[in-house]
């Protein structure tokens, strides 16, 4: 499997694209989630955390006077159930940006993903991740790797709070006005599911889709979208 496309802009999703399902599910899941009803007891004052929590106990029903412990409950649930939800993944990123700060946490990244991201800035695309996980968790995870921080490496960051639902094609065309791109076409998104490529594709962006051995999507059908297994077997040509 193979895919050539012309792109200006590469923005990349990073779980199952970037790095294993598990690096998110039981790495950073496990480590999150004891911490979370500490975390909120611990910040009561901080704005982010006071709204995160808000906005919990609206989305799950609860009423204002909740307790801190119905409010994990909720967000562990959340997490059992892989649900996108906000508030949980702004709680996340901030306590994952703590545990990357403290060294506790170390990114581990697909062997082909460094090589192909350095060499692909160093040709002059610009790269850009697009997640479901918070900004804030975004950059901790880049700044400390088993390759180094990479930070450097991206432009710019989007989650679904600063551009919304990765499967809806509104989200594509607030990233396209971000970028600056004039013409969307010159984007191309890389991810292991079908229907953010679907999305992506609705918007009038490049799409490739990754299949990576033991990843959930595998054996996906990605209907027209390229298909790769590794970052190796996709050719950009650099739109100047």
């Amino acid at each position: 499997m193979s895919a050539s496309v012309a792109a200006r802009w590469v923005v990349l999703d990073i779980e199952g694209t970037l790095t294993p399902t598990s690096q998110v599910h039981v790495v950073l899941y496990d480590y999150a989630r004891p911490r979370l009803g500490p975390w909120i007891h611990d910040h009561p004052d901080d704005p982010v955390v006071r709204k995160a929590v808000e906005d919990v106990k609206s989305d799950a029903g609860l009423p204002a006077e909740a307790t801190t412990e119905q409010v994990v409950a909720v967000l562990h649930g959340w997490m059992d159930a892989d649900r996108k939800a906000a508030p949980l993944k702004t709680l996340q990123g901030l306590i994952w940006q703590e545990g990357y700060a403290r060294g506790e946490l170390t990114t581990d990244y697909f062997a082909d993903v460094v090589p192909a991201l350095r060499a692909w800035r160093q040709r002059g695309l610009v790269l850009a991740v697009f997640s479901s996980g918070s900004v804030a968790g975004q950059v901790a995870s880049f700044s400390h790797t088993t390759s180094g921080d990479l930070r450097g490496l991206f432009a710019q960051h989007f989650d679904t709070v600063n551009a919304g639902p990765k499967r809806e094609r509104g989200s594509y065309e607030v990233i396209a006005t971000a970028l600056g791109a004039q013409r969307p076409s010159e984007i191309v998104f890389l991810s292991d599911v079908p229907a953010e490529l679907d999305a992506a594709e609705e918007a009038g962006w490049a799409t490739v889709g990754l299949a990576r051995p033991g990843e959930p999507y595998a054996e996906a059908d990605f209907g027209s979208h390229p298909v790769v297994g590794a970052f190796d077997d996709i050719d950009i040509e650099v739109i100047s």
